[in-house]
């Protein structure tokens, strides 16, 4: 599903975008080129990181004669920055690798490489791709600045032997039951549930899905409704678990992603909610190996027993990275070769191996199907919905996540201060009409 909420236009500036990239020269022979490549940090695997780094400079140096110059990111505000600073400048890297929902951001910029029918034919074709993947490389077809590199399906990992002994054999399908199963399963240094609260990615997440589960998509017909009560009830929920409900490590205000699935494979967490493929890399070397699963997450909003009238069952928002290649780069030709490679079928290969991330190339995707391990990857594919398509979605998601980090120092307190958490919502919501009105 996407969103496509009015035209698109300039976030970032008119200014026509006339500066060189990295080298001199286009074409496919990169002999002496350089091609800079930006790509979000690692952190879960930053070893593997650096390696696949060098082996992927090394096998493109030897199909075109280029090197590959990688440059990271750390936080979406890193990744929001670089797109600005490079947009402005008219200089910086050739191709970038960003999430999904920076997709558009990119797009409204007009400084990306809008792909034709021609560059299509140098990736290997549309039909090389999974079709959902394609999904938000753009506002419609014929309008795509987004090549599918990898798919992330967001799901939960349950650890079976400790719901099997509370006498449970699933997780919950809403985040009320979700929260009173996790209640009954935190005991002595085990908890419930392990978040991460100090993640700079996964909190809005949360926050978006239960929000649209409850019948209230957070962008409508131009307009931000951050501050409807069921964006309220949500933030509540998910501060709820560590402040009121204590089914959450108190450490886990300071935890990332890579903190909370450690948590789970020493088994001193149930449930691990909003969680990818790359989690498995990790837990299957953990003490819970062989002693979990992956289920898709609730969709039930809280408050509710069932699915409301409006409400979207969304599992997952439709996840994963896309390679943009820059238009003020002189070596169009040479990204697109580099892109090609990274989407081809051993690549793909090398990277599901190396960081657990699903393909986008339908081929290799094909070989993956039988693996049951992954049937809540692919379920929650088929149910996960696409962010609106507009400009100011990055800074609108910028915006949900600045509410958790101005929550998080007073959980320690054991309660949600309603007063402060209005009042943020309030803030939220204005930064996200503001920008969807310069998005116009």
């Amino acid at each position: 599903m996407k969103a496509i909420r009015g035209a698109i236009t300039l976030l970032l500036g008119s200014a026509l975008l006339t500066a060189c990239g990295s080298d001199d020269g286009g074409g496919t022979d990169g002999a002496g080129k350089t091609l800079d490549v930006l790509i979000g940090a690692n952190t879960i695997y930053p070893e593997q990181q650096r390696k696949w780094f060098d082996d992927v400079s090394a096998k493109f140096k030897e199909q075109t004669g280029a090197t590959v110059r990688f440059e990271t990111f750390a936080t979406p505000n890193d990744e929001l920055t670089r797109i600005q600073t490079s947009v402005l400048s008219g200089q910086g890297p050739d191709v970038y690798a960003l999430g999904t929902t920076f997709t558009p951001t990119a797009y409204s910029t007009k400084a990306f490489v809008e792909l034709t029918a021609e560059d299509w034919t140098k990736l290997g074709g549309r039909d090389k791709f999974l079709p959902s993947t394609l999904g938000i490389s753009g506002p419609d077809e014929q309008h795509e600045v987004g090549v599918p590199f990898t798919s992330r399906p967001f799901v939960m990992a349950y650890n079976k032997e400790l719901l099997a002994k509370a006498g449970y054999d699933k997780p919950a399908d809403s985040w009320d039951g979700l929260r009173d199963q996790a209640k009954k399963l935190t005991a002595g240094d085990v908890h419930g549930l392990a978040v991460a609260y100090a993640d700079s990615f996964d909190p809005w997440k949360f926050i978006w899905a239960m929000s649209l589960q409850a019948g209230n998509p957070l962008v409508s017909d131009g307009k931000a409704r951050l501050d409807d009560p069921t964006t309220a009830a949500a933030y509540r929920t998910y501060l709820g678990w560590l402040a009121t409900d204590k089914v959450v490590d108190p450490a886990a205000v300071g935890w990332k992603n890579a903190q909370a699935i450690a948590a789970f494979g020493q088994g001193k967490a149930a449930f691990l909610p909003m969680v990818s493929a790359t989690s498995k890399v990790t837990l299957d070397k953990s003490s819970v190996a062989g002693k979990y699963a992956y289920a898709i997450m609730p969709t039930i909003p809280p408050g509710a027993t069932s699915l409301p009238s409006g409400g979207e069952g969304a599992t997952s928002i439709l996840s994963g990275d896309n390679l943009v290649v820059a238009s003020y780069s002189k070596n169009k030709d040479l990204a697109l070769s580099f892109v090609k490679m990274l989407t081809d079928v051993d690549s793909q290969r090398t990277y599901y191996q190396t960081f657990g991330e699903l393909p986008t190339n339908a081929t290799f995707a094909k070989e993956l199907q039988a693996d049951p391990a992954l049937a809540a990857m692919v379920e929650s594919s088929s149910k996960a919905v696409g962010t609106p398509f507009t400009g100011a979605w990055s800074q609108i998601q910028l915006a949900l996540v600045n509410v958790v980090v101005q929550s998080v120092p007073g959980l320690s307190s054991g309660t949600v201060d309603d007063a402060k958490l209005n009042g943020l919502i309030k803030e939220a919501q204005s930064t996200a009409q503001g920008a969807l009105d310069k998005a116009k």
